[in-house]
């Protein structure tokens, strides 16, 4: 939908995930507009190879969306599932640090550019079950707050948009593909 919306509003958009399939759809969709880099964002080497490996024509980049991010389980934390926690960390601070640092160098360097965090309601007030990833979302809010005060001295912008509850196929990852869990 952020490929979608940025595209019909003049940019020319990278978009970037783990599924070659869904980002190949949407190359066929968006058409010239859209490239695509296939990773996973928790991958550091990963992340980097696939920046690094920009055309000369898309290594630009005036807008930054950090919008991957998910959450694992909804156990407390005497149950809940050490691996789904540290995927937590992995994608939605360290996944977040690592586009951040390749990205805004150049804006910096241009005196041009917004990036845009997807943190979350949960970063501002914690809830059952949500131990670690309300503890990944108050970190994108301190994150976003400390690089807007690191870049407060160019025309770099910085926002941190925090949603709340909404229909995506997030509920249905967090409870590992059990759709009638994420229904309710």
């Amino acid at each position: 939908a952020i490929c979608r919306t940025l595209i019909e509003n003049g940019y020319r958009v990278i978009g970037t995930g783990r599924r070659v399939a869904r980002l190949e759809q949407l190359q066929q969709e968006l058409g010239e507009n859209f490239h695509f880099l296939a990773f996973d964002i928790s991958d550091r080497q990963a992340t980097e190879d696939a920046f690094h490996s920009l055309p000369a024509n898309w290594q630009s980049i005036d807008l930054l969306v950090n919008n991957a991010g998910l959450g694992l389980g909804l156990e407390s934390a005497d149950k809940a599932s050490l691996d789904d926690w540290m995927q937590m960390i992995d994608t939605n601070i360290k996944g977040l640090l690592i586009m951040t640092r390749l990205v805004v160098p150049a804006m910096v360097e241009r005196n041009k550019g917004h990036i845009i965090n997807i943190g979350s309601v949960a970063g501002d007030a914690a809830y059952a079950g949500g131990n670690v990833y309300c503890a990944t979302k108050a970190a994108v809010k301190a994150i976003t707050d400390g690089l807007r005060i690191d870049v407060a001295h160019t025309k770099v912008r910085v926002t941190n948009v925090k949603p709340g509850l909404v229909e995506t196929n997030f509920s249905n990852i967090r409870f590992h593909g059990d759709q009638n869990r994420a229904d309710n």
